[in-house]
């Protein structure tokens, strides 16, 4: 049981030390689409899918309600 503890101790502290080390190091794809500018268009198509999921949701609350509503009456 000891072993196993270690193991996984140590398992997660290179993990960590991996994650650390490659952070330090930035990422480059980051880099060049901000500096080319292709990053905001990145931000606008992820804001325009959960912008969709949102509507989406509210929709489906919406039938749902209406459903609920039926079944009581």
């Amino acid at each position: 049981m000891n072993f196993k503890r270690t193991a996984i101790l140590a398992l997660i502290l290179s993990l960590f030390s991996a994650v650390s080390v490659r952070a330090q190091q930035g990422v480059e794809m980051a880099d060049v689409m901000r500096s080319e500018g292709k990053i905001y268009i990145v931000v606008a198509v992820i804001a325009i899918i959960f912008i969709g999921i949102v509507i989406y949701m509210i929709s489906l609350d919406r039938k749902l309600s209406k459903l609920e509503k039926e079944l009581r009456d």
